[in-house]
């Protein structure tokens, strides 16, 4: 009887995962925030891909487009408006075009040495 051994090899969009699961409640970020922390590696639509395919544990619902748009709206399994009530239940504001309000909502990494905001 042979043994079969599996190797588990990252995926692409890990990095991403592992950011979006920093970003704390009442927080969001953007597509373009996200591929910039990668250094470029990933373009921003390489991450709104990303966001599509996420595992379960990936807080998909905070990470939103340039102009802070619900863009996951647009996908057939998930009911109109998902996006948008979880976020609102974490206490993220939205302005008066249904947009999240990126001044009040963006969450930036903390540099080396400094707090979170």
């Amino acid at each position: 009887m042979s043994k079969k051994y599996t190797t588990i090899r990252k995926g692409p969009f890990d990095e991403v995962y592992r950011w979006v699961r920093r970003i704390p409640a009442g927080r969001v970020m953007n597509y373009g925030q996200i591929s910039n922390l990668l250094s470029s590696r990933l373009s921003a639509r390489a991450v709104g891909w990303a966001m599509r395919r996420c595992p379960d544990d990936v807080p998909w619902h905070r990470v939103v487009n340039a102009r802070g748009g619900c863009s996951t709206d647009s996908l057939p399994h998930l009911p109109q408006g998902t996006q948008k009530a979880l976020l609102q239940a974490e206490g993220v504001h939205f302005d008066k075009n249904g947009n999240v309000d990126m001044q009040r909502c963006r969450w930036r990494p903390a540099e080396p040495g400094r707090e979170e905001s």
